[in-house]
C-alpha cells in the first residue's frame, strides 16, 4: 500500500478541493472525474478523508474504475476496510481489480476472510487466477510483495524485435516494473537483464542475449522481506526478480514495496524492543482493548521477573542492615548494567536484521564485547570512584561512617566493572540464543534485557561487597 506524508502547516490540496467537490457532488456529479483528472490519487484521497462517511459511496461512484482504484490505495487503511467491507464483492472486484497484484492482495489481507474470499470469486478469471497464487505465500515473504506485471523478452530476440514487444506491453496495459526488461530463455528461465535505457541504447541488430547482464540478482518467493531488502540495497537494483527452483520469473519486488515492507519491520522491531508486542494496525487506529492486549502481558512479565530483584535484595537484607552506605549505590548499579545490556542487544540485533552477523559469529561478537563491557565498566567504575571520595572531601555525605570511605569507591569500581561487563554480555548473546530458538530477535527487547541484568547485578554488587566490605559487616 502506499504511504503519505505531511508537510508542517502548509494548506492541503485537500483542503482547498474538498468544498468545491462537496458542492460538485450535490449539484454537478459528472463533472468530478474531469475535474480531478490531473489531481494526484495521494491529494485525492487526502479529499475522501475530509468528504462525509455518508458521501463516499457516490463520490467514489463519480470515478472511473482504474482512478477510483488508484485513490482508494492511498486511503487510511481503516477507512479503505470500512469502505471495501460494505460494498458488495462485485463492486469491490471491479474496484480491486484495476489495482497492481501486490496491491490488490495486500489490500484483500486486510479485510474480513471471507468477504475477501467472496471478492476473489467475483474478480475476472486471469486476475483471479494471479490473486489466488500471490495470497498462498507469506505476507512478509518475497512471494506476497512480489508483483506479476513485469516485463520480460526472448533473449534470442534482436534489440528491434524486443523494443517492439516492451511497446505492445506498454500499451496493452498497467505495468508496474516498465523500467527493467529481463531476458528468458523459450521455457521462461532468467538469463539476464537490462535496463530499459540500456535497451534503447543497443547497437541495431544486436541480440537481447548480447547487451544483458548475465549475472542477475535473483531471490525466492519464500525469501524473507529483509533478504528482498538487502539484495535490492546492496546491488542498487530498482527491482529484484522471484524465481522458482527452476530459476523461472515467477514475478519482481519493486523498491517501493520494499521500503513500505521495512518500514513495518522498523516499526515492529521497534514495538517489540519497547517491550510489548507489535501492533497489527496504526496506533490511532488500535483500539483501547486491543492497546491492552499487546502491553498487559509484556509488562506482566517483565514486573513478574523483577520480583526476583525484590527477592535478591531481601535475600541480602541483613547485609543492608550491617553497612546501609551499600544501599545508596543500588540505582547506580542496576540501571549501569541494564543500560550497557540494552545497547548491546540492540547493536547487534540491528547487526542481524542487516546480515552484518550470523549465527556463527556468536564467539566473535562474545570476544568483542568481552574487552568492550569490561572497558565501559572501568570508565563507569572510575567515575564512581570519583563521585564517593569528591562527596566525602566536599563534605557533602560521609561515606565512612562504618568502613573506610576508600574501600566504598573500591567496592563501587569493581562491581560495576563486573555488572557492565555482564551486562554487555548478556545482552550481545541473547539475540543469537532466541535467533538459534527460532525467535525474533527483537523480541530480546531492552526492558527484558534490563530485567535480567537487574537480578544478576545486584548478585554480582552484593558478592563484591562481602569480598571488599566483608569484615565491616560482622
Amino acid at each position: 500500500m502506499k504511504a503519505r506524508q505531511t508537510h508542517g502547516d502548509e494548506p492541503s490540496i485537500a483542503s482547498l478541493l474538498a468544498p468545491d467537490l462537496l458542492d460538485l457532488l450535490e449539484t454537478e456529479p459528472g463533472a468530478i472525474a474531469a475535474e480531478t483528472e490531473e489531481v494526484h490519487p495521494a491529494d485525492l484521497a487526502d479529499v475522501v478523508e475530509k468528504i462525509p462517511r455518508s458521501q463516499l459511496p457516490a463520490f467514489f461512484a463519480t470515478l472511473p474504475a482504474d482512478r477510483a482504484a488508484a485513490v482508494l490505495e492511498y486511503v487510511n487503511e481503516e477507512l479503505r476496510v470500512e469502505l471495501l467491507e460494505e460494498m458488495s464483492p462485485e463492486q469491490a472486484a471491479k474496484l480491486i481489480a484495476q489495482m497492481t497484484p501486490d496491491d490488490r492482495v495486500d489490500t484483500l489481507d486486510e479485510i474480513d476472510e471471507e468477504h475477501a474470499e467472496d471478492i476473489v470469486e467475483a474478480l475476472p478469471e486471469a486476475d483471479r487466477r494471479v490473486t489466488e497464487q500471490l495470497l498462498e505465500y507469506a505476507t512478509d515473504s518475497a512471494g506476497g510483495l512480489m508483483t506479476t506485471e513485469f516485463v520480460s523478452v526472448p533473449e534470442t530476440d534482436t534489440v528491434e524485435v524486443a523494443l517492439r514487444r516492451v511497446r505492445e506491453i506498454a500499451r496493452g496495459g498497467r505495468r508496474e516494473a516498465m523500467n527493467v526488461v529481463y531476458a528468458v530463455d523459450d521455457r521462461g528461465i532468467l538469463r539476464g537483464v537490462l535496463s530499459l535505457r540500456e535497451l534503447l541504447a543497443a547497437p541495431e541488430g544486436a541480440r537481447v542475449s548480447d547487451v544483458a547482464w548475465s549475472e542477475v540478482r535473483h531471490v525466492h518467493p519464500t525469501s524473507d522481506r529483509e533478504e528482498v531488502a538487502r539484495v535490492i540495497s546492496e546491488y542498487d537494483l530498482v527491482a529484484v526478480p522471484v524465481v522458482d527452483d527452476s530459476e523461472r520469473v515467477l514475478g519482481v519486488v519493486t523498491f517501493d514495496d520494499v521500503i513500505d515492507a521495512i518500514q513495518e519491520e522498523q516499526t515492529e522491531d521497534v514495538q517489540k524492543m519497547g517491550g510489548m508486542e507489535a501492533l497489527d494496525e496504526p496506533y490511532m487506529s488500535m483500539g483501547i482493548v486491543g492497546m491492552l492486549k499487546k502491553r498487559a502481558g509484556w509488562l506482566s512479565i517483565l514486573m513478574i521477573s523483577e520480583m526476583f530483584t525484590t527477592s535478591a535484595l531481601q535475600y541480602f537484607d541483613q547485609e543492608l542492615q550491617k553497612l546501609p552506605v551499600l544501599m545508596l549505590f543500588v540505582p547506580l548499579v542496576m540501571s549501569s548494567g541494564g543500560n550497557s545490556g540494552s545497547q548491546a542487544t540492540s547493536l547487534i540485533t540491528r547487526a542481524m536484521a542487516l546480515k552484518e552477523v550470523e549465527l556463527r559469529d556468536w564467539w566473535r561478537v562474545a570476544l568483542r564485547e568481552l574487552p568492550t563491557g569490561m572497558t565501559l565498566g572501568a570508565i563507569l567504575g572510575i567515575i564512581g570512584c570519583i563521585r564517593v571520595i569528591v562527596w566525602q572531601k566536599a563534605g557533602f555525605y560521609d561515606y565512612g561512617t562504618k568502613a573506610p570511605y576508600l574501600l566504598v569507591a573500591l567496592n563501587t569500581f569493581i562491581a560495576l566493572t563486573g555488572i557492565v561487563t555482564f551486562g554487555s554480555l548478556t545482552g550481545s548473546m541473547l539475540p543469537f540464543l532466541l535467533r538459534r530458538l527460532g525467535f525474533d530477535p527483537a523480541s530480546s527487547s531492552a526492558p527484558f534485557v534490563a530485567t535480567l541484568v537487574d537480578v544478576t547485578g545486584l548478585i554480582i554488587y552484593f558478592t563484591v561487597a562481602l569480598l571488599v566490605l566483608g569484615k565491616y559487616m560482622g
